[in-house]
Parts: C-alpha cells; structure tokens; sequence
C-alpha cells in the first residue's frame, strides 16, 4: 500500500508534489524539492515551496531558505534513527520555523506522540499497522517525557527537573 497523510485533524489530501532532481519543476502548485535544488527552485515564485532533507543532512544547510518554506520533511530511514527528532527540535526552537514540518519513512504508531511533541504535524505513513491505529484515533498516550523540549505546557515532576508529565 502507498503512503497516506495523517495529521492530528486524521487523514488528509496530500497537496504536495515531490519533484525529483531530473524532472523539470511545474510553473505552479506546492512542490517538495532536494535542498540542492532548493536555490534554483526559490527563483520560481509561483511555486509554494517545501524541502525534503535525507538522512543525515544537516538543518543548518536549509537555515537561510526558511523564511520562503512552507515545509520541510524530514526523514525516518528505519525506526530506530532518531536524527530527525532532533532536526524538528532545532526547526521549531532555533530557527522558530512554523510551517509544516514532515515525517516520512519509517513512521511507527509508538513514535507519533513523541514526534508531535517535538515539533512534527503531518506524518507519510506506509506502516500497515499503524495506519489501522490511526483510522480507529488509536494514538497511544505518553504521560512521562525523559528530556524536556522547549514547551511551557510540561512541568517537571518532582525533584527530577528532567522528568517531565504534561501541565494541567
């Protein structure tokens, strides 16, 4: 089965186009580009533009194109590569970026919580499995957090100003 969106509204029209780097870009439409097609793809301003980065690729190297980026997707290559946690963290809470922020790969029920905690909102999810989950809103609940992130609505819990449960 291909991938399907999923947002936390539940599954949704994917508007995106990802072009890869041999095809021409359209004249128009919201389209997905590699970051190293990313300057020649600010010159068409008809364009609402997103960028998918790859493993490992660094957020810092997309930093100054953020202000003309509605999306940035970020990938999964197997569950247990983390590195995209991170690069969402940075997006949101060192680069303040707001726009759409992108998993897609390996994306697993059990990961969703946490990843809309640390900044994603929309999810390319292939696994069949969790989109089962997703189609019944059966997102697993997370109540203790291990690292904070930069949100007002946790509190520390006790004396361990690292462990963390959600406000209220």
């Amino acid at each position: 089965m291909s991938a399907r969106l999923w947002t936390r509204d539940g599954f949704a029209e994917d508007r995106w186009q990802a072009v890869p780097d041999e095809t021409a870009l359209p004249g128009e439409g919201a389209v997905i580009v590699s970051s190293a097609r990313l300057e020649e793809a600010r010159e068409t301003n008809a364009l609402e533009l997103g960028v998918a980065l790859e493993p490992g690729e660094p957020v810092e190297d997309i930093a100054e194109h953020l202000s003309r980026l509605s999306l940035v997707s970020l990938p999964f290559p197997a569950f247990t590569d983390g590195r995209s946690y991170s690069a969402a963290r940075l997006l949101r809470e060192r680069y303040g970026f707001e726009g759409e922020i992108r998993a897609r790969g390996d994306v697993l029920i059990d990961q969703i919580p946490l990843m809309l905690r640390c900044g994603f909102t929309s999810f390319l999810v292939s696994h069949e499995p969790t989109l089962r989950r997703l189609e019944t809103r059966d997102l697993p609940e997370v109540p203790l957090y291990l690292q904070p992130v930069g949100s007002e609505r946790e509190v520390p819990v006790g004396t361990r100003p690292w462990l963390r449960r959600r406000a209220g």
